[in-house]
């Protein structure tokens, strides 16, 4: 068996199809975009391929067809011509980081110049906005061919300064200006491609080029980037051959944008080549700035898993305005678990963790900050006791857990305050796991605070904090009896465990513990 090479890290088109790689052809959906308009915007998250997509079209549309054979645009079917040649634009900002306005506007002048060169064109002047209406102009006209715009990235400059503020707005300022001008243009221009992390809004900084067809949510271009099931069982069968597939897809399946899911590619290459299970994609970006939001505007984590959101909320992005579950989908740790659309309500959609990689990884790090120091260590203790199916050796692993919170977090932490924080403390610990844990969980006769289904059993875990019981029934396992939390699960062959614990906020630990094994 000769399995072709893996594409990990590589972004070149005819690197991937001259080099013996593993290619997913995604040309149907060039073929169908071009077909369809002229203006597009994609939005998703890093990783996702969308710097791979742009290269595609630049090959396609500089006719070099024989890295196409094969493939879809190839075919009769796509009805591409591979003759006519376009001067193509390329403006990327993945690569490096520009911290000043000053950095920015020097890249861009510097990419200008390029332009003028390779075209054999005037030097022009004025503002990079000002100095592309003159060039994209000049080129069409000596080239006699209209112009193709590719933009990878056009959000990078502002997300690379997200935590300061005032420079963020400079940046946008300058990219708003040159984009811009990119719409008088129209008569110059044979089609255009934006790629980003983030969804602009209609007053941010494309107001000026308010012409683009934002695809980020369009059904049918959901698969546009990433990986879709049938792709790994096709070009990547000899590799998946090897894992257990149904493990693959729990660990790293599960993005969407109201269409069919995808793997992300890194994921999915760093696995078929290392043969373990890593968060190969969560590793590779450290979400600070995330951290940094959400302590300023905390919601429980729990509260994510299931999270309904407006289109509002999914295209809402300005510098000074950020909201943390806006920036948590466009970053790519909430997808889109179910929509709906109707003429009174508009679009409507549930929000939750892709899958467990994310889900894991991301509440391992909300729970070093809700526990404000590193908690890994008692991970692995947890987890033999949730596998054991003892209860009794629990309450000292919560009491470890608790006790070793420092005063100062407290003082310095509003999060603490509330009523719900030792129940996300655990929830996070849980869901950090990798465990099926679902808060809230809906009985016929109230909710389940939190419920843990592991390989042997089902753990149903209900919460109260000393002089905050508003409830009549007494102690919480108490609670769990009187409305017959596990009659939920009765049919289900695994062991029963319910658990009420009671937390004493001035001591901030529990007080009392008690268990049922049925």
């Amino acid at each position: 068996m000769v399995l072709h090479k893996l594409p990990i890290g590589i972004q070149s088109f005819s690197e991937i199809r001259t080099g013996g790689y593993a290619y997913v052809d995604k040309t149907p959906f060039l073929a169908d975009l071009v077909s369809s308009g002229k203006y597009y915007f994609l939005s998703r998250p890093r990783r996702f391929g969308k710097s791979l997509f742009l290269d595609t079209l630049a090959c396609a549309f500089s006719g070099q067809r024989d890295l196409f054979n094969g493939l879809y645009l190839a075919s009769d079917k796509a009805g591409w011509d591979f003759s006519t040649c376009y001067p193509i634009l390329r403006i990327d900002h993945a690569g490096g980081t520009t911290k000043t306005a000053d950095d920015l506007l020097q890249r861009l002048h510097r990419l200008l110049n390029s332009w003028e060169e390779e075209f054999t064109i005037e030097r022009t002047e004025g503002s990079p906005g000002e100095r592309l209406l003159y060039i994209v102009k000049d080129i069409a006209l000596r080239t006699k061919r209209k112009v193709v715009i590719l933009i990878d990235e056009y959000d990078k400059p502002i997300l690379d300064n997200l935590e300061n503020t005032a420079v963020a707005l400079k940046m946008r300022d300058i990219l708003k200006d040159f984009y811009s001008s990119i719409k008088p243009l129209d008569e110059y221009l044979h089609f255009v491609f934006l790629t980003g992390v983030s969804r602009f809004s209609k007053t941010g900084i494309f107001s000026g080029l308010n012409n683009l067809n934002d695809i980020t949510l369009d059904e049918k271009y959901s698969p546009l980037c990433g990986y879709t099931q049938r792709d790994l069982e096709t070009v990547f069968s000899d590799y998946l051959s090897q894992f257990d597939s149904d493990a693959v897809k729990k660990w790293y399946n599960g993005y969407s944008w109201t269409g069919e899911s995808v793997y992300n590619p890194f994921d999915i290459l760093l696995l078929f080549s290392k043969k373990v299970y890593r968060s190969y994609w969560f590793e590779t970006g450290t979400p600070t700035f995330l951290i940094t939001l959400w302590q300023k505007n905390p919601r429980f984590p729990a509260e994510y898993d299931g999270l309904v959101a407006g289109d509002d909320l999914l295209r809402s992005f300005e510098p000074e305005r950020i909201r943390t579950e806006s920036l948590l989908f466009q970053a790519g740790y909430l997808t889109i678990k179910s929509w709906s659309s109707d003429p009174v309500r508009g679009f409507w959609c549930t929000l939750g963790y892709p899958n467990n990689e994310v889900r894991t990884s991301f509440n391992s790090l909300l729970s070093e900050f809700l526990c404000g120091y590193d908690s890994n260590p008692l991970r692995d203790t947890v987890y033999n006791v949730l596998e054991s199916g003892k209860p009794s050796q629990l309450k000292s692993v919560f009491h470890s857990l608790f006790a070793a919170i420092p005063h100062d977090w407290y003082r310095n932490n509003p999060i603490s305050r509330y009523e719900g924080y030792y129940a996300s403390v655990v929830y996070t610990f849980f869901a950090s796991l990798g465990y099926e844990v679902i808060p809230e969980d809906t009985s016929n006769k109230g909710r389940i605070d939190i419920t843990v289904k592991t390989k042997s059993a089902i753990w149903v875990f209900e919460f109260k904090v000393r002089g905050m019981n508003k409830s009549g029934d007494g102690s919480p396992l108490l609670q769990i009896k009187n409305r017959g939390y596990l009659e939920k699960y009765a049919m289900d062959s695994r062991k029963k465990i319910a658990v009420g614990i009671i937390f004493e906020p001035k001591e901030r630990n529990i007080e009392h513990y008690e268990y049922e094994v049925v």
